[in-house]
């Protein structure tokens, strides 16, 4: 078996449509093992102190990682190593590689060290809340110390995995995060609680895995001859042009996790556990995310950036008409889904253990909140490469300071009206703002694109549109329906509760499947049209 993709001798639209899959999923195995990382720490640790201090230990260098790596790095990087693979020789483009491998290392080095000494100061600014409840704070400090430097790890896995991504080895990056997850699940079920300290399990794997996801692409990188010699320089050419267009883009890139990390601010201040619970229904919706979005703009980028590299603006605006139709045919219906069997799945995945029936309930408010941006977030992913792959990071930065002052203007609005009106508990609010963010910043995108002539939509939306209203709806019911027939979850015993979220999930999408053939949705339909 291979972690290569080899579709070179295929149409474009035929290596995009196998690459996109390729890539999808290795992204499901990613996602399949999260969950039964989450799914372990639920059983492990519940809505506790202990797992709400590990979410914010492990969330602060998340955000450090999309500053320095898949978010700002990985948008200026890409569109510049796919015009050095276009244009100059493969000698020039090991040497860019190497240059911004020293030169990221080091950057991220000084990040890393600081990070482990601002470590109060960092919990103190993310987590407030956290002063004064029973040692937490204390807690989350000492794991932040713990996971920061998982920055330095992971950001390097991002770089190697960028490279590979350039060259349409797409496959390994995707796997990469597997490694995270088996890591993880490995020190804190059996490392920690070998330590006088078992929770700190949790955060020494998170330094561990970050070890081996950068151990395990170096191979790869060997095999294409881009295994580089890091050299700390500023002046290459390549490494100024990628600092020019990264600089502006650190925010911008990384609105959804600053979003996260603001929204993880305010639940640190509403009851015990908001924090968890959001976080757990934030993963719910990084599942269909990652398999659809993350997948789809990890293809698409180095694509775009390579039909903009030859002039090609007629394809690149229909590679970008091609993704957001499958966005809308997989996306509308995940999201409706994941609003109508939040309790379902919330009970399914992580009743057991210290995680509670009053945790799957309001777990499930949350993810109610959240379930009606997941369109809106996948679009996101797709929409921003539009601008990326032309090298411009100023719209989006722009865009997502937008959206980013909306959604934490909406949640707190959301959280004072649940508290007065109790409607819904208060963390649910802020999932919904975060939504109504989401939904902004992609429309902003979308026009902005229409408005530069960037993205000229092809003929068969407005058929679309209701081929996959119609279909959405008759689900719906269906759903609706089944839950009535299943029962009381939280009465039902583990094998119950999956053998019955399998049948509701698979008779979903069936009939969703089976309404859109039987209203003219087509394969066909969805494949990028050749250029006329």
């Amino acid at each position: 078996m291979t972690l290569t993709s080899n579709a070179g001798n295929a149409r474009p639209q035929e290596r995009l449509l196998t690459s996109t899959t390729v890539v999808g999923f290795m992204t499901v195995l990613s996602r399949v093992t999260g969950l039964a990382r989450d799914v372990a720490f639920s059983a492990w640790f519940g809505a506790t102190p202990i797992m709400e201090a590990f979410i914010v230990a492990f969330r602060v260098p998340n955000l450090m990682r999309r500053f320095f790596a898949e978010g700002a790095f990985q948008q200026a990087f890409v569109p510049v190593v796919s015009e050095y693979r276009t244009h100059k020789s493969h000698a020039e483009t090991r040497e860019l590689v190497g240059h911004v491998a020293g030169t990221l290392g080091l950057a991220l080095f000084v990040v890393s060290a600081v990070g482990v000494v601002a470590a109060p100061l960092l919990i103190l600014a993310f987590a407030p809340g956290f002063v004064g409840k029973a040692g937490q704070f204390d807690l989350a400090v000492e794991m932040l110390r713990f996971t920061f430097p998982y920055v330095l790890f992971v950001s390097l896995t991002a770089f190697a995995g960028s490279v590979l991504n350039a060259h349409r080895r797409f496959a390994v990056a995707a796997f990469t995060p597997v490694l995270l997850n088996v890591v993880m699940i490995v020190f804190a079920g059996l490392v920690g609680p070998m330590l006088d300290d078992p929770a700190l399990g949790l955060a020494g794997g998170v330094f561990a895995a970050g070890v081996v996801q950068l151990a395990f692409q170096v191979p790869f990188l060997k095999r294409i001859d881009l295994l580089p010699r890091p050299t700390i320089s500023f002046r290459h050419e390549g490494m100024r042009r990628i600092l020019s267009l990264m600089l502006p883009s650190l925010f911008g890139s990384s609105v959804m996790q600053i979003s996260i990390l603001l929204d993880t601010l305010i639940a640190s201040f509403l009851l015990a556990g908001s924090v968890s619970w959001l976080y757990y229904s934030d993963r719910l919706i990084e599942f269909p995310l990652g398999v659809l979005g993350i997948a789809l703009a990890t293809v698409i980028l180095p694509r775009l950036s390579e039909h903009h590299a030859t002039q090609s603006a007629q394809t690149f605006s229909d590679t970008l008409d091609w993704a957001l139709k499958l966005v809308v045919v997989i996306g509308v219906p995940a999201s409706i889904g994941l609003a109508l069997l939040a309790e379902p799945l919330m009970a399914t995945l992580f009743l057991r253990g210290e995680f509670t029936p009053r945790d799957v309930e309001v777990g499930a408010a949350a993810l109610r909140g959240y379930a009606p941006g997941l369109v809106a977030f996948i679009l996101v992913k797709v929409l921003a490469p539009g601008y990326f792959a032309r090298q411009d990071t100023r719209t989006p930065v722009r865009v997502g300071v937008q959206s980013l002052a909306l959604g934490m203007v909406l949640a707190v609005v959301f959280v004072l009206v649940l508290l007065r009106t109790e409607w819904a508990p208060a963390h649910a609010g802020i999932a919904a703002a975060t939504a109504c963010s989401a939904l902004a910043n992609a429309g902003l995108l979308l026009v902005g694109l229409r408005k530069q002539g960037v993205y000229r939509a092809r003929a068969g939306w407005t058929a679309l549109a209701w081929r996959v209203a119609v279909p959405s709806v008759v689900m719906a019911l269906a759903l609706r329906v089944g839950r009535g027939f299943a029962g009381d979850w939280l009465d039902m015993s583990t094998i119950q509760r999956v053998a019955s979220l399998a049948v509701l999930v698979g008779g979903g999408a069936a009939v969703y499947f089976l309404a859109c053939y039987l209203v003219g949705l087509r394969v066909s339909d969805l494949r990028m049209k050749p250029v006329t």
